[in-house]
């Protein structure tokens, strides 16, 4: 299967652009946007094997919980959300750009330009692979009485209501392009752009863990010199089934590798887990500052 059967759709005319129940998809290079709500709670998984297991997920304070139930094909896993991540990042550039269309939750874009964009190859393999986790993401279904953009839907809804593919009727056999009706979760949280901007280098994170690190990392840290967080809450936070003994072994490995980007980690002999941004400038100017909680980004080799 070769990347030109999967042709970008035709310009409409414009007084059919006015009518169409669903938003074109076809800005490159725009910035990388996901929401605030999945980026805090573990509803994505991090195996690279078929998960089958029901997650649950509850605040400290026991006033917010998710639970994520998968369907056979498995619960979304960390690396399908990137179809997430594509299509909130396509809604909020266009958004900026009053393009027509932009108020619908159906979105039309082509494989093609989802796979450049998010760094995978166009061999036959990576498009039987998104539809892969276009199956998934529909079969995983959501409870939650988290709100996203003022509204609270406590119902059982799906990661994406459903998907389709656009194909010519004289050539059946290709895909023009692909059509996906976001949740209202997610469709509320970019109404109300209760997103963040993600670094053009997240795609390029191969380990689910290190990509939800990163997700937390930028929740958390965000724009501020650091931030702290107990290994064991991390772990639950970052949605792992690993021992607290296994979780600590694998941040370290990620510690040492230092792949995060806008971010380091550094995990002390308390278990403590301090993030802190690459920005020495900030760095500097919270030392000056006499920030008191700085203390412990001071790195050790003997720690």
């Amino acid at each position: 299967m070769q990347p030109r059967d999967y042709a970008a759709p035709e310009k409409e005319p414009t007084d059919l652009r006015a009518q169409r129940d669903f938003f074109i998809a076809d800005r490159l290079g725009c910035a990388l946007k996901a929401d605030i709500a999945s980026m805090e709670v573990p509803i994505f998984s991090l195996s690279t094997r078929r998960d089958l297991s029901i997650g649950h997920w509850e605040s400290q304070d026991g006033t917010r919980r998710v639970t994520v139930t998968p369907s056979v094909l498995g619960r979304a896993t960390q690396h399908d959300k990137d179809v997430l991540i594509y299509l909130t990042s396509q809604l909020v550039a266009g958004a900026d750009r009053q393009q027509a269309g932009v108020d619908n939750r159906k979105i039309r874009f082509t494989a093609y330009d989802f796979l450049k964009t998010t760094g995978r190859g166009t061999s036959g393999a990576e498009y039987k692979a998104l539809a892969t986790s276009l199956d998934r993401l529909h079969g995983t279904s959501i409870k939650t009485n988290i709100a996203t953009g003022g509204v609270r839907i406590e119902d059982t809804f799906n990661l994406i209501e459903r998907w389709t593919t656009v194909s010519r009727c004289d050539r059946p056999e290709t895909m023009s392009a692909l059509e996906v009706v976001l949740s209202d979760w997610l469709v509320n949280a970019i109404r109300s752009f209760e997103v963040l901007t993600l670094h053009k280098a997240y795609f390029s994170l191969r380990k689910p863990l290190e990509r939800r690190l990163y997700e937390l990392a930028r929740k958390h840290c965000g724009h501020q010199p650091t931030a702290q967080i107990g290994l064991d809450l991390l772990r639950r936070k970052a949605g792992s089934k690993a021992t607290l003994k296994e979780f600590r072994r694998m941040l370290r490995e990620i510690v040492l590798a230092d792949s995060l980007p806008e971010y380091r980690l550094f995990l002390n002999m308390r278990d403590t887990v301090t993030i802190y941004t690459r920005d020495n400038r900030k760095l500097a100017r919270a030392v000056l500052g006499k920030v008191t909680d700085l203390g412990s980004i001071v790195l050790s080799p003997t720690e």
